[in-house]
């Protein structure tokens, strides 16, 4: 394949080609060359890598509903539990609708929950298997079992997550050790076990208060020492995990780098968090996701991952090019550098990763003058590219 006239991260125009799905060259752009893909000078980025999103639980495509779950994660889970069946379309075939859509807008790397539980049991899970094989050759897909409803406070629970991880989940999951169960060592034990049966990693939600979130996280380093699982442990929301004083934040964040312990993040507009560019920079994986998808949590998510980075800018109150590139690394490579460790991490301010030859082409051509600006104005003209095959055009998956 022959990718004409493109502008790696708004540099000049090149030409790229691609073999087997890997970029082989990269030479400045002749306006002579025939080709198999003309980007007309836009912008090519990495494609997206959304690491953090409930499909099992999605609404796009339905008409939309008032919202109607109350706080907290056992109300709000509740309420997705007593309406989720409630659809004249088939569940699968909205999970499989809403990852079309992910696609067409640029994302081909997808870490998705697939909540399972005493109730739902597999349904929810299989409806994900199903969209995965759907689109196996337009995205890589990676599954979690995640127990949404905790693991200790309903009879069962475990059994059924196993037989899901039987069934060929990909990670296992875990939520608030200490708020949602209230036996934080069961939990973890539990998850942990799971995992290093199944040789499976780990991907744990803590939404838990600063006290509450870093005693679940030192619980959680203990078992990624003890269990030699550097590099197969992520961190999600962790929204008060920074808390604490600066020194206290930098030494967790050493920490977290030291046994390769990655976090993604949704983006959300609070300020306990730990500070994205001092993750970066200490050598921390962080991915971005969108979490819910226009769900029964909240009316948020439009299965485009651009837009969440404009909301990972905005909330960290980017105004600089390099952070807003930065941003893009995050939601581009960073993600990629989660669900496979082969990759390299974001090296910090100034990388400007996936585009060289040697990688895999998974590439998103986007209209915009400068990598700020693509992710201010958020177009619609989008050619995607996984694997060295077009599989979106013109926000239509093809």
């Amino acid at each position: 394949m022959l990718i004409r006239d493109v502008r790696p991260w708004g540099a000049d125009p090149v030409d790229l080609t691609v073999e087997s799905g890997v970029i082989t060259g990269i030479r400045p752009h002749d306006p002579s060359d025939a080709a198999d893909v003309d980007g007309r000078g836009r912008l090519v980025l990495p494609s997206f890598s959304d690491v953090h999103v409930h499909l099992d639980s999605t609404r796009v495509g339905l008409p939309f509903r008032p919202h109607t779950g109350a706080p907290g994660v056992w109300a709000m889970m509740m309420n997705d539990r007593l309406n989720w069946r409630n659809t004249d379309m088939p569940h699968a075939d909205i999970v499989a609708g809403t990852l079309e859509r992910m696609i067409a807008h640029g994302t081909t790397r997808v870490r998705s929950f697939a909540q399972v539980d005493v109730d739902c049991k597999l349904e929810k899970f299989e409806s994900v298997v199903a969209a995965k094989e759907k689109f196996r050759d337009h995205a890589d897909v990676q599954i979690m079992v995640f127990p949404q409803a905790g693991i200790l406070l309903e009879e069962g629970t475990p059994d059924v997550l196993e037989d899901a991880l039987r069934e060929g989940a990909d990670v296992m999951g875990g939520i608030d050790p200490c708020q949602l169960d209230r036996d934080p060592v069961r939990h973890l034990d539990i998850v942990f076990g799971l995992a290093e049966k199944y040789q499976v990693d780990v991907d744990i939600h803590l939404h838990e208060p600063t006290d509450l979130a870093v005693f679940s996280t030192e619980l959680i380093i203990e078992r990624v020492r003890a269990l030699g699982m550097q590099g197969r442990v992520t961190l999600s929301h962790a929204y008060e995990l920074g808390g604490r004083s600066e020194s206290a934040n930098r030494a967790l964040i050493e920490e977290l780098a030291e046994l390769d312990i990655s976090m993604t993040t949704v983006a959300p507009s609070v300020r306990k968090q730990l500070p994205l560019v001092d993750l970066v920079t200490a050598g921390v994986r962080v991915g971005l996701g969108e979490d819910g998808q226009r769900d029964y949590w909240s009316p948020y998510g439009n299965c485009d991952l651009l837009d969440r980075t404009w909301q990972l800018a905005f909330t960290n109150n980017y105004r600089r090019d390099d952070l807003f590139e930065l941003a893009l690394a995050v939601a581009t490579m960073g993600g990629a550098s989660i669900m496979d460790r082969s990759v390299a991490r974001v090296a910090g301010l100034g990388d400007r990763p996936g585009i060289s030859v040697g990688d895999r082409a998974d590439l998103v051509i986007v209209d915009g003058e400068t990598p700020t600006s693509a992710v201010m104005d958020r177009g619609a003209d989008r050619t995607v590219i996984h694997d060295g095959r077009v599989v979106a055009d013109g926000l239509r998956v093809v």
